[in-house]
């Protein structure tokens, strides 16, 4: 029989601790802000083995990272409002609903468009770890793009301010207004 994990609360939201099953409200989880907009991962100590998973929320004109492709198979699914996807050098205005195929190695990034917050569920595997950030002159016009390729994510993030810990704002999900 699998145990249900213990959660331990933090100013941020509740995160859970150990091995386990559970469930969580995303308004409840813990969240983190940066550069690249706000996130959760639902997840705590130890990490999902096989499997990454989050919700982030854009503003307009920001980047959910840097331009990059990875050897692990992506999908994302917009929850609400509108971002841009550049993806293999081409620009898709996406909007709710709107759900996004990246097999291993597809060159991707995110970037809040329209008048308001953008919700983005992404999925991942986590078996390998390759990444490439490549020079995107596309990617360079949205603020996420590196000038000179590379493998290495501190370079790529090197002028990137830390992300923070903070508490579910509302009206970063739908029906939280």
């Amino acid at each position: 029989m699998v145990p249900e994990a213990e959660f331990d609360q933090t100013d941020a939201g509740r995160v859970p601790r150990g091995e386990g099953w559970f469930v969580l409200n995303a308004r409840e989880a813990a969240w983190h802000d940066s550069d690249y907009g706000a996130y959760t991962r639902f997840e705590g100590e130890p990490r999902f083995p096989q499997i990454g998973i989050n919700i982030g929320v854009l503003a307009p004109g920001q980047p959910a990272c840097m331009y990059h492709g990875e050897d692990e198979q992506e999908d994302f699914l917009v929850l609400s409002g509108e971002c841009l996807l550049l993806v293999e050098g081409q620009e898709r205005r996406l909007r709710a609903w709107d759900f996004v195929h990246c097999p291993a190695w597809t060159e991707h990034v995110f970037v809040g468009a329209g008048d308001g917050p953008c919700a983005i569920l992404a999925i991942g595997g986590r078996s390998g770890g390759d990444v490439i950030y490549p020079a995107s002159e596309l990617a360079q016009r949205h603020g996420a793009g590196v000038a000179e390729e590379t493998t290495e994510p501190r370079v790529a993030y090197a002028g990137s301010s830390p992300e923070t810990d903070v508490p579910f704002r509302e009206g970063w999900l739908p029906g939280s207004r």
